[in-house]
C-alpha cells in the first residue's frame, strides 16, 4: 500500500470531514486526500479575517477548484478575543480557539464527523500553541498521525498535482508583530499593504516585521542581494504602506524566528487508533 493510499484510508474511516483550509501546502494536501477519500462528504473551509493576507483567499479558491473539493468561507473574530489582541506567546492558541469553535459548530450543524487540520509531524518540534486549541476541540491531524513531515508533504502534494505544492509558507499577518505588542486592525492592514507592495516588485518569500513606525524587511537568501542593490526601491515600497522608517535585514528570512525562544512540544487530541500521548 502506498503512502497516499494509507493516508486516504485513515481519512476514509472518519466517514466525513471539514478541513481547516488556508490554501497552503499542508492543508491543501489534507484537503486533496479528503476529497479523494470522501468525495462530497469532504468540505474545505477558509477563515476570513483582518489577519488574512491579500491574495490568500483567491489562492485557496483556486487550489480547492483544482483538487476538486467543495469550498466555503467563514468569518472569524479573533480580534474580539483579549488574549489574541494582547499578543502574548500564546496568541495562536486564541486564534485557533476562535477558528475551531466556528468549525466545530459548523460540523455539528451540518453533520460532519471530524474537523481536520494540516499540521504535520515537523510541527511537533516547534512552538505551536494552536495545537493545544486543536486538542481541546478534538481536531484530527492526519499528517501527524501518519508521521508525515514537511519534506514528504511537499513530495506527496507534487505527486497528486496540488497547485500549492511549492507555495512558500504564509502564516497570518499577526505573526509579523513581536510578542507583547498589541494586535490591532490598523497594524495588520499596514503590514498587508507593505508586503503586497514588495510582492508587486517581484519578491516572493518575505516578511515585513512590524515595530511601530518601523517596518523591518526580511527576504529569502536568493532575493536579498537584489533588494540590497535596489534598497531605495524597497524602502519606497514599504513607506508607501505607511511606515515612517524602513530597514532591510542583511540576514536571510528565517521562518518562525519570533517564536524561536518558545519552542516546545505540545499535546495532540487522542485518536482512536493511536496512544493518547505523543513521544
Amino acid at each position: 500500500m502506498t503512502r497516499i493510499e494509507q493516508l486516504e484510508r485513515r481519512i476514509r474511516r472518519l466517514g466525513s470531514s471539514i478541513v481547516a483550509f488556508s490554501g497552503g501546502v499542508d492543508s491543501s494536501l489534507v484537503a486533496c486526500l479528503a476529497a479523494r477519500a470522501l468525495g462530497e462528504r469532504a468540505l474545505a473551509v477558509t477563515a476570513v479575517s483582518p489577519a488574512l493576507a491579500t491574495g490568500e483567499l483567491a489562492g485557496a479558491r483556486r487550489v480547492a477548484e483544482t483538487i476538486g473539493i467543495r469550498h466555503e468561507t467563514i468569518t472569524t473574530a479573533e480580534l474580539a478575543r483579549d488574549g489574541y489582541r494582547r499578543n502574548g506567546s500564546d496568541r495562536c492558541y486564541h486564534c485557533k480557539s476562535e477558528l475551531y469553535d466556528r468549525l466545530a459548530d459548523l460540523a455539528a450543524r451540518r453533520g460532519y464527523a471530524a474537523v481536520l487540520s494540516g499540521a504535520n509531524a515537523d510541527d511537533l518540534g516547534d512552538w505551536r500553541p494552536g495545537l493545544r486549541a486543536a486538542a481541546e476541540h478534538g481536531v484530527r491531524h492526519p499528517l501527524v498521525e501518519a508521521a508525515v513531515g514537511k519534506e514528504e508533504v511537499r513530495a506527496l502534494a507534487r505527486a497528486l498535482g496540488v497547485p500549492s505544492a511549492d507555495k512558500p509558507a504564509s502564516p497570518c499577518l499577526a505573526s509579523r508583530i513581536p510578542y507583547g505588542t498589541p494586535v490591532d486592525p490598523s497594524a495588520l492592514a499596514r503590514i498587508d499593504r507593505a508586503e503586497l507592495a514588495l510582492k508587486r516588485l517581484g519578491y516572493r518569500v518575505l516578511r515585513v516585521r512590524h515595530h511601530g513606525q518601523l517596518g523591518r524587511v526580511e527576504l529569502a537568501g536568493d532575493e536579498l542581494p537584489r533588494a540590497l542593490a535596489c534598497a531605495d526601491e524597497v524602502v519606497a515600497a514599504v513607506r508607501s504602506a505607511g511606515y515612517a522608517r524602513v530597514e532591510i535585514s542583511e540576514q536571510p528570512f528565517r521562518s518562525g524566528s519570533l517564536a524561536a525562544a518558545f519552542t516546545k512540544q505540545l499535546p495532540l487530541a487522542p485518536a482512536p487508533d493511536r496512544p493518547a500521548s505523543v513521544s
